[in-house]
């Protein structure tokens, strides 16, 4: 099966897409398996991160931002503006797809993890990412 989940973002940041996700695996019916998801954009990633403590969350985007500045004066691609040429690298040096078991008919994530939408870039995206359960 395969199906899509739809993030409205409002700027940098990490959005928790775990309840959609899972959402898709129950209604495929799957007991054993792999649930596949990719972003299909550029600018933006995913990652399983801890969503229990919102700090776990808000240093990583920190530390992100101080990984890939923006304003370095070697980037060429800059016509979307100073976000553009960064958000690309920081999708390069995290995850455009994600692979799941599924055991029971569920994900099988641990205790503490969730699925996430990285939002690269300041502005507001709405981002579409495909999800295969088979």
């Amino acid at each position: 099966m395969i199906g899509h989940v739809e993030i409205h973002t409002t700027g940098q940041g990490l959005y928790e897409i775990t309840d959609r996700v899972a959402r898709l695996v129950s209604q495929a019916g799957t007991r054993e398996g792999l649930c596949t998801v990719m972003v299909q954009h550029t600018s933006a990633s995913l990652t399983i991160q801890e969503n229990a403590d919102p700090s776990a969350k808000r240093d990583l985007e920190a530390w992100l931002r101080r990984l890939v500045p923006e304003g370095d004066p070697q980037f060429t691609h800059t016509i979307e503006g100073p976000d553009d040429m960064p958000s690309h690298i920081k999708a390069a040096l995290t995850s455009t797809t994600l692979s799941i078991p599924i055991a029971d008919g569920a994900l099988a994530l641990g205790t503490w993890q969730g699925i996430y939408l990285w939002e690269h870039r300041r502005s507001p995206h709405s981002r579409r990412c495909v999800v295969h359960v088979g």
